[in-house]
């Protein structure tokens, strides 16, 4: 697994690599500056499927993203849902929120806090909650194209199966996005949370997806969410895969 873990990063970074060589930028945070004010640029994405007849089921899907960029410095807050029933019985029950906010100190150099919350109660986890600061660095920052690694300790508070625990963590995360013009946005990022004091007990955190614009305003998207726990809740498995499709509307 740890072997998996490294050969995603290290593709990360190659295929970041071959999106961003047509283009560098050299420019310091000061240089970039403008008298515009920064504001919010988000997204709301839904989805919804629905079967009726030898099986029935729901299932709804929320997603909520929200970045603010200034040359120094960046916000972004995001959260998630999924809910859904198969045969009356419940398969499906996400809440899933974060923050972060990114100090720059040069064009590629930066700080950063970064905070979760997750409830997963078909996993069996009831909350976890995670803290971290730490370093980052954009090996790529094009309009186009950006790769960033990050690193750093953290902090992890979790109650399994009515069990409470609370360790501290390495953090290392790495993401990317490229934007093919005006057709087509993609996006990977993926997150490995070991257990300082115990290391085979570590997450994994990774997303990747696609979004295509249909009107100025609203896009579609197709993103695919994996999440990892190497030691799950009692009776529960350790891996938790889910493949969405729906509508965003952006503002």
């Amino acid at each position: 697994m740890i072997k998996h873990i490294l050969s995603i990063f290290a593709f990360a970074i190659f295929a970041g690599s071959c999106f961003g060589t047509s283009a560098t930028q050299t420019n310091s945070p000061a240089a970039i500056e403008t008298n515009l004010p920064p504001k919010w640029d988000g997204s709301v994405s839904l989805g919804l499927t629905a079967t009726a007849g030898n099986s029935d089921s729901v299932l709804f899907t929320g997603k909520f993203q929200a970045h603010k960029k200034s040359p120094w410095n960046e916000f972004t807050l995001g959260g998630d849902a999924a809910f859904g029933e198969t045969d009356s019985t419940k398969n499906n029950e996400t809440l899933h929120g974060f923050g972060q906010y990114n100090h720059l100190f040069s064009d590629r150099w930066y700080s950063y806090v970064h905070a979760e919350a997750l409830h997963d109660g078909i996993a069996d986890v009831k909350y976890r909650f995670t803290f971290s600061p730490g370093a980052g660095y954009y090996f790529i920052k094009t309009p186009q194209t950006s790769l960033a690694g990050e690193a750093g300790p953290g902090i992890l508070y979790e109650k399994l199966d009515g069990g409470y625990d609370t360790y501290a963590t390495l953090r290392l995360a790495e993401r990317f996005e490229h934007k093919f013009d005006a057709h087509a946005r993609l996006w990977q990022k993926v997150e490995f949370l070991p257990q300082v004091d115990k290391p085979d007990n570590f997450l994994v955190n990774f997303e990747i997806g696609v979004e295509t614009p249909l009107t100025q305003k609203i896009s579609l998207q197709v993103y695919m969410d994996d999440n990892f726990a190497n030691e799950p809740a009692p009776g529960r498995k350790d891996n938790d895969a889910k493949l969405v499709s729906g509508l965003s509307y952006k503002f």
